[in-house]
């Protein structure tokens, strides 16, 4: 079981000696998880607690929100992720403006050294910390020495064994910032290879204009405010999770549906193979859902009229459920 603190107030007195990281971990993708992997492999080494520490707003919209990336994933699914890994505790801090006036040293000895009693810390070569980000990997060395804690330095270019390669062949380092780009191209694909699983979007179903159960292909619409990154209009073949953590095939939509001349977007997953008998039954209003996207099909177009678009879905139903019936 993984402890989840949501204030240091709450880490019991007694927590520790532990190996701790800290940062945002916003889609806790495969340079995350290496990190987080010798983390949890020295706390087991050294019979401590492995702990990660991460921050609830992201700092940029705190700083500077006008210009804030988008995040790749709402909180409940940050702490999933990262509990999937095998951490002891996670200490989710709200981000401030007071918390990021703090010195590089009152930040490490405040929460690192007195909170977690820390004996290792495990970070990136580029770690950044402290007021104004003043704090770098020789301050954390430097705090290490005066605060009797080691420090594990750990690369985050990619996973062991698992190189990745950008669109010129090229290696490239494992980061959000990919992740974010590849969902705006809607290149589902190469964001999974980064992350280490598709990507998903958590959000409560709601009602819709009804117009893919009048064509004969009913959807679970997402409410606006669902989490995670909406990647680039098309149809995707999917998962689609339900409260009760049962996972359907899906094709998913993502757009404006242009050919009803749509101006919103929406994102609305159509789950197929259900069994005959759960047909007219299958309700999912009201629920939370989890939609994972696995491939993308087809880019959004605007065809002439309903009948063509019928034919476009049942051509993508087929080629949704022959792909996720390969992986």
């Amino acid at each position: 079981m993984v402890y989840i603190w949501n204030d240091p107030s709450e880490v019991p007195a007694d927590f520790g000696p532990s190996v701790v990281t800290f940062g945002n971990f916003d889609g806790v993708h495969r340079g995350h998880q290496q990190v987080l992997s010798e983390l949890i492999r020295t706390a087991r080494l050294t019979r401590s607690r492995s702990v990660a520490v991460t921050f609830d707003p992201h700092p940029a919209l705190i700083h500077r929100p006008e210009s804030a990336p988008e995040l790749i994933m709402g909180l409940q699914d940050k702490l999933e992720a990262l509990g999937e890994l095998g951490l002891d505790g996670i200490l989710v801090m709200k981000y401030s403006l007071d918390l990021a006036s703090l010195t590089a040293e009152e930040f490490v000895q405040q929460f690192l050294v007195d909170c977690l009693h820390a004996s290792h810390v495990v970070i990136g070569h580029d770690a950044r910390f402290g007021r104004g980000n003043s704090g770098d990997l020789d301050t954390m060395k430097a705090l290490g020495q005066k605060f009797g804690f080691e420090v594990r330095v750990i690369s985050e270019f990619g996973s062991e064994g698992y190189p990745l390669h950008d669109d010129d062949g090229k290696d490239r380092r494992c980061s959000s910032t990919w992740v974010r780009e590849a969902l705006q191209e809607g290149d589902v694909a190469t964001a999974a290879a980064v992350l280490g699983r598709p990507h998903r979007m958590r959000g409560q179903v709601v009602h819709g204009a009804a117009r893919g159960r009048a064509l004969g292909f009913p959807t679970a619409n997402l409410s606006s405010n669902a989490s995670g990154l909406i990647p680039a209009d098309g149809i995707y073949a999917g998962w689609l999770v339900d409260q009760a953590g049962t996972r359907w095939p899906a094709a998913i939509s993502v757009g404006s549906n242009p050919t009803f001349d749509g101006v919103s977007r929406q994102v609305e997953a159509h789950v197929i193979d259900r069994p005959r008998e759960a047909v007219e039954d299958f309700d999912l209003y009201d629920q939370t859902v989890v939609v994972e996207f696995v491939a993308r099909l087809r880019g959004m177009v605007a065809y002439r009229g309903p009948e063509a678009l019928v034919d476009q879905m049942r051509l993508d139903v087929v080629q949704a459920h022959d792909l996720l019936a390969r992986r």
